[in-house]
């Protein structure tokens, strides 16, 4: 039986010195990892040399910019936007913004001028901070009453800013810390309002299910504009007085190097991520030939058996020379986000001897809900629900699969001068509907079939997840992308048939010949698709299986934590 932790017990210490109340905002809780931490490194980044700043020369950034800001005639409860790569300079304007009392408006930096303008224009937004690719568009259109560079050398740069003391009135536990506008532009924004209570609360009650250490490194790989970035990474790591390293691009042979540079522990990512690196390592064993291919898959079997049934972990050792070359020796955690993994890759991960769980939340929550223990993992779950969580199944079906619903204090206040959705968004009681289906077992690990919009109703009537079939695909190289959806086989009926569409990976089928040893035709490359198909569809059951398919000659558009967007395809 597992045993949550209470990560949180030392701030009772801090309780009426630091801070009042339950939880303290993110600006007193830097402050508290200060004073516990001040010399440790705080952020880092390489470009190409080593920048690192600690937790007090962190602080004193964060402060001058708060006094700049007042000092500019900001105020309590106004908005502030920021809008870039990854970098120091991002967080400490984001952190900045929030110790001048502040709410901080985090902006994908992938978005077209026009887009960023109407998030802008819709949160009411006074200052802007912004990379030095759209520092001159957003500072020329006069919309703004300042624009600020996160470089150096273009404008008014974050690091320059100061101003006089002053008694800058701060924000309270139950205010609005951030405004997170949430994927897709089209038509009006929606705009999910989180108080300092919610990204505080989440951010300890996740450390229920998992212990972090101030020596803990983490890798902010993702956009940190995105909930799951901006909390599991960047607050996480200030939390614990633990190092952040900053990662700028999403290139595997950059990320591989400063995985190895950073001496990373944690290591938080998407499935597209992961899966291409753990084909690499496979690719890498399947080289040396059938018996040691072989050998080296038995040894795995072994490892995560024993790590599963006896909680010792062999694979660290054992497969020291294949984590070595993948830069992977340092990692004590790879957490999965940001969208469904296949089991098979989670079980992988483990064999080789690395810590890998799996998360699961919304913007709407702050985000994490649940999380998977390392020391009691469920390969096929997203995780047990964190501590000060109600989490329910709306209206189970057979299989005790229904919609999931949540309370807890990371859940959101609402969206912005969205009354109409947010109540639309919150069952009578008070739960939040997450659209997403899924069921529960006994020790409260969750388990998700898919998003209610998507499902699939089919000729039998059974409900079918896409999500649960894509997961299927995740370890074949040869496709990039596969979306898998209903389409209409009976107007009258009202019944779908299932169809899946897929972008061939073009580095596969550049790289190889077809068994002809000429190069892969598009009649090859569906032939070779279909054949994956059938693989497939062996496996699933019959009402699951995948009836046509469609060959993509351009990828299918995605969002900055590549994810499909399924309402663009």
């Amino acid at each position: 039986m597992y045993v949550e932790r209470n990560a949180w017990a030392f701030l009772d210490e801090y309780r009426g010195i630091a801070f009042n109340g339950v939880w303290p905002t993110l600006p007193e809780m830097f402050r508290i990892t200060v004073s516990r931490y001040g010399e440790r490194p705080c952020l880092t980044v390489y470009e190409p040399d080593r920048i690192s700043l600690t937790y007090d020369e962190s602080l004193k950034i964060i402060e001058a910019v708060a006094r700049w800001l007042h000092r500019k005639g900001l105020r309590k409860g106004d908005k502030v936007a920021v809008t870039g790569k990854n970098s120091p300079e991002w967080a400490a304007a984001y952190l900045g913004i929030l110790f001048a009392g502040a709410i901080v408006v985090p902006i994908d930096y992938q978005l077209k001028n026009d887009e960023i303008d109407l998030l802008i224009k819709t949160a009411k937004v006074r200052f802007l901070f912004v990379d030095e690719e759209k520092y001159e568009s957003c500072a020329s259109g006069g919309r703004l009453e300042q624009v600020i560079s996160l470089k150096r050398g273009v404008g008014t740069y974050v690091y320059d800013l100061d101003g006089p003391e002053a008694e800058i009135e701060q924000a309270a536990e139950e205010d609005l810390a951030a405004i997170l506008f949430t994927s897709g532009t089209t038509g009006q924004p929606k705009g999910v309002m989180l108080t300092h209570r919610n990204l505080v609360s989440d951010c300890y009650l996740a450390q229920g299910n998992m212990q972090l250490y101030p020596t803990d490194v983490f890798y902010a790989l993702l956009p940190l504009h995105h909930a799951y970035t901006m909390l599991a990474v960047l607050i996480e790591t200030i939390s614990v007085g633990a190092e952040v390293v900053f990662g700028k691009k999403m290139v595997t042979a950059v990320i591989l190097k400063e995985l190895k540079l950073g001496k990373i522990t944690m290591l938080l990512a998407v499935p597209m991520l992961f899966n291409k690196v753990l084909a690499g390592i496979i690719r890498g064993i399947k080289e040396k030939g059938p018996a040691a291919y072989g050998l080296i898959s038995a040894l795995m079997e072994l490892s995560g058996f024993i790590k599963k049934v006896f909680r010792v972990n062999p694979g660290k050792k054992m497969f020291k020379f294949l984590l070595d070359k993948a830069s992977l020796t340092t990692l004590r955690i790879c957490i999965c986000g940001g969208g469904p993994l296949a089991p098979s890759v989670f079980k992988k991960y483990n064999q080789l001897g690395i810590d890998f769980v799996q998360g699961y939340g919304l913007t709407e929550t702050s985000p994490i809900i649940n999380l998977n223990p390392v020391e009691h993992y469920k390969e096929t779950s997203v995780g047990r629900i964190v501590p000060q969580v109600d989490m329910k199944i709306l209206n189970p079906d057979e299989r005790g699969v229904g919609e999931v619903i949540v309370k807890g204090p990371m859940v959101m206040k609402g969206y912005f001068e969205m009354p109409e959705e947010t109540a639309a968004s919150f069952t009578p009681d008070g739960y939040l509907k997450t659209g997403d289906l899924g069921y529960l077992d006994s020790e409260h690990y969750l388990y998700l079939t898919g998003r209610a919009k998507n499902t699939i109703v089919t000729e039998g009537g059974k409900n079918v997840y896409p999500e649960e079939i894509e997961n299927e695909f995740q370890l074949f190289d040869e496709i990039e992308q596969i979306l898998v959806r209903g389409f209409v086989q009976d107007k009258k009926m009202k019944t779908e048939g299932i169809e899946a569409l897929v972008y061939p990976s073009p580095d596969f089928f550049a790289s190889r010949a077809d068994n002809n040893g000429t190069a892969f035709s598009r009649h090859g490359i569906k032939a070779r698709i279909d054949k994956i198909i059938a693989e497939v569809n062996q496996r699933l059951l019959p009402y699951q299986r995948i009836e046509r398919t469609i060959i993509l000659d351009t990828p299918m558009e995605m969002t900055t934590t590549k994810k499909i967007k399924r309402e663009t395809v």
